[in-house]
């Protein structure tokens, strides 16, 4: 098999350099050139990397190229005619002058071009906006973070509950538009921490943007069924030795200390960068469960202790005006203790009574070493990527349980778990825009996993795991703009081959070839309105946690265990967005509609070994549908106030069979969030948020509505390089998980951890030079970011 794929992909490669080789422009005849050199005005410096770009009457490209490191350009190969030549750079006007091309003046020296520095143009390392606003591209909504005082200090877990369509739980179990099958990406790639611990190890301080890909074109990988969170981070290449600093503290019951620190040196071809981000926490989570029928009440308090750092150490090589080379490496080592204690009091015969204390240790390191060549054509737009990424990902688990029984008896066991998971993903990417109004992009992917899993147990049978996944895929998609409409269409061709084996036996193997088809049509009948339609079919694969049956935790009733013979479920999706600009603002509204087979969702089920126990696992259900309303909004009122606000409401049927009956639910769930940024003066500003989350019914829980308000305080000195944070998160201590059920047993609970915080922070920014930041495309935006934590 591996020689079958081997061949396929071999075939692959030269085809596709048989098309780059086709697809090459015709050279047209030599008749002139045009050089100059480019500067910027008030420092006298040359701007290395400018865009220098030559139109027609028609505005149409006919030739261009970018300067050198001296500033220095010179663009041959331009037929005879009368053009205009544009030389463009980001924080910069853009600087345009007529020229001639003729027998008699084929080869022009336009002199030296002075660009002057954009009004909005600042010195400092990172710019950050001081509101966040939203955009509505092809196939995505993107969410620039502005200065969100109520996030200042905290992770992407605080961040994540001020994005529209997005909902954080009590457990930090993240849903895009109510449903929790959903990718997390850092900027466009996949970690291999998971999703709840990754959002609590990045600094909101480090995210740039979150980009909502709820219908991904098929370039993108079509796991996660509704859709793609991908978070972007900061990078910083300035000119010269430049960085930023964070240090802040949260305090409720615990303190919760989150610092930071980014450094960035760019010189000549080089540009190195480094980032370290520590966090402390200590974090406090109560709750309880009351079983009606036996008159019984389970109480649970956790206090979490853990301990984050994360680094980064990257260099981008700029080989020339058409190739660079990109390499870093990210580790991330984590060390948590969790202590609890797990009461159960019967209210009427306290003989039955019984105490769990739990004591966990662990500790992991995630390493990511990535590199990356691009090499771009002579025609603008024109280029092929190679990236290739290598994660590996070790974790410890050290569980002592000790058992109390109101009788007096005494009971401990202790749990070993080892893990060890192995990714590689390889993508080479080709992107020809074939005319000014169409765009053909080619690409390939593997990704190759490995997983193992040891589970030694003083009282349960050892055991281990192993889960072993290829994915192989091809994909293309073309695009072309008319005046006022434009479309994309896409495949992409999947071979998915898995194997799980457990205690030297195999359990499970599946293989399966898929294409997942997309498609968008966007209409814009002026600046002010945009209409958009799109189509896309994606897959949920099980995931570890999933599909393990190793067991994860456990509580005296309670155990939680995967399921090895899971079913990927596949979506189809299709949605329609309306965007409409304002003088202060926009409005962005959508509805959309999925089709879902063989839907993965959790499921209670009697555990026949413990008397009153329960197993928490997961199962296919039957086919679903389900269907969501989202609008949205960015407007400054006045010169002192603007606002972000959202409501979103998603509708889903749920069908599943509860130990043999079967129940179907209705299920409506609605969400609505405020932020108010109000400015007092030109450095002082202050923000109130606000969220509210309706009930939600579900097969088996019914989820009661919440709210929260959070306020916050932001002062700026040192002519904006340095600024000082208060913040008071959940003022009325509101931010509450509750719920009730009745099956497979009637009843109903409560979780909360330290929600009510105060947080202080100050963070200070230092730069040597203006910024120069060159383009790197990356996977899932076509513009690389690789700074911040991660």
């Amino acid at each position: 098999m591996k020689t079958s794929i081997q061949k396929t992909i071999a075939l692959f490669f030269f085809s596709l350099w048989c098309l780059f080789l086709i697809a090459q422009p015709n050279n047209k005849t030599v008749l002139g050139s045009v050089k100059g050199k480019v500067i910027d005005k008030t420092l006298n410096q040359p701007i290395p990397y400018a865009t220098i770009v030559i139109n027609d009457g028609a505005n149409k490209i006919v030739s261009g190229g970018i300067t050198t490191e001296n500033g220095d350009f010179s663009i041959t190969d331009i037929p005879n005619g009368n053009y205009t030549l544009k030389v463009q750079f980001i924080g910069y006007t853009t600087y345009s002058q007529s020229i001639e091309i003729s027998r008699k003046n084929k080869d022009l020296d336009v002199g030296t071009v002075a660009l002057e520095e954009a009004a909005e143009s600042l010195d400092d390392v990172t710019i950050v906006a001081e509101r966040t606003t939203i955009e509505q591209k092809i196939d995505r909504k993107v969410i620039n973070v502005g200065k969100d005082l109520t996030t200042t200090g905290g992770t992407a877990v605080e961040i994540m509950n001020n994005i529209p369509s997005v909902n954080v739980d009590q457990d930090g179990n993240i849903a895009l538009r109510g449903n929790e099958n959903v990718r997390i990406l850092v900027d466009g790639r996949p970690t291999n921490i998971s999703a709840t611990q990754l959002l609590r190890q990045i600094p909101a301080t480090s995210i740039k943007k979150i980009e909502l890909i709820t219908n991904p074109s098929a370039k993108h990988i079509p796991e996660g069924m509704s859709g793609i969170i991908n978070i972007v981070l900061h990078k910083n290449s300035n000119i010269g030795f430049n960085g930023n600093i964070n240090i802040g503290v949260n305090y409720d019951e615990n303190a919760r200390f989150n610092n930071s620190i980014d450094l960035n040196y760019r010189t000549g071809k080089m540009n190195f960068y480094g980032n370290y981000g520590a966090n402390i926490t200590k974090n406090r989570q109560a709750g309880f469960v009351l079983r009606e029928d036996q008159n019984y009440i389970t109480d649970f308090i956790f206090l979490d202790n853990n301990k984050s750092h994360l680094f980064k150490v990257g260099v981008d090589y700029f080989i020339n005006d058409r190739n660079t080379i990109s390499v870093y490496t990210n580790q991330n080592l984590f060390d948590g203790l969790t202590s609890g204690t797990t009461d159960i009091n019967f209210l009427n015969n306290d003989q039955n009574d019984l105490t769990q204390d739990l004591v966990s240790d662990s500790d992991n390191l995630g390493s990511t070493y990535n590199f990356d060549y691009k090499h771009d054509f002579k025609t603008e737009g024109h280029n092929i990527e190679l990236e290739i990424d290598y994660n590996v990902f070790n974790s410890n688990n050290d569980d002592d349980f000790n058992f109390i029984g109101g009788d007096g008896s005494f009971t401990d066991y202790n749990d070993l778990i080892d893990n060890e998971r192995k990714n590689t993903t390889i993508n080479l990417d080709y992107v020809n825009p074939l005319s000014e109004k169409v765009k053909l992009e080619l690409g390939y992917e593997a990704r190759i996993r490995r997983t193992n899993n040891d589970y030694e147990s003083t009282l349960f049978p050892n055991s281990i795991y192993s889960y072993d996944r290829d994915i192989h895929a091809w994909y293309a998609t073309y695009g072309k703009n008319y005046e006022k409409w434009s479309y994309q269409i896409g495949a992409r061709l999947e071979s998915y081959q898995v194997e799980a084996i457990f205690d030297g036996e195999k359990i499970f193997e599946d293989n399966i070839f898929t294409i997942y088809p997309s498609a968008f049509l966007t209409y814009n009948p002026g600046e002010k309105n945009t209409y958009q339609l799109s189509y896309s079919r994606r897959v949920d694969r099980p995931g570890l946690n999933q599909v393990n049956p190793i067991r994860e935790w456990s509580t005296p009733r309670i155990i939680s265990i995967g399921n090895p013979s899971l079913d990927p479920q596949f979506t189809n999706s299709i949605e329609v967005n309306y965007t409409r600009r304002l003088k202060g603002g926009s409005v962005t509204g959508g509805v959309f509609y999925r089709l879902i087979n063989d839907e993965i969702n959790q499921t209670l089920i009697e555990n026949p070994d413990v008397e009153e126990g329960q197993i928490l696992t997961f199962d296919n259900f039957d086919n679903n549908t389900a269907y969501g309303v989202e609008v949205s909004s960015n407007y400054k009122v006045t010169k002192w106030w603007s606002f972000n606000t959202s409501f979103d409401l998603y509708g889903q049927t749920q069908k599943g069979i509860i130990e043999g009956v079967s129940k179907e639910v209705d299920a409506v769930i609605y969400s609505f969030r405020m932020n108010n940024s109000l400015k007092a003066t030109k450095n002082l500003t202050f923000q109130v948020f606000g969220f509210y989350r309706g009930d939600q019914k579900g097969v088996q829980f019914n989820t009661k509505p919440f709210y929260f308000i959070n306020t916050g305080a932001r002062y700026n000195f040192l002519e904006g390089k340095g600024t000082a944070s208060i913040n008071f998160n959940d003022i009325f201590n509101t931010q509450r998980f509750r719920f009730d059920s009745d099956s497979p047993f009637p009843q109903n609970g409560r979780f909360q951890g330290e929600t009510q915080t105060v947080y202080l922070g100050l963070s200070y920014r230092f730069g040597s030079g203006k910024n120069r930041k060159v383009s790197r495309k990356r996977r899932d935006n076509n513009e690389k970011s690789g700074g911040g934590i991660l």
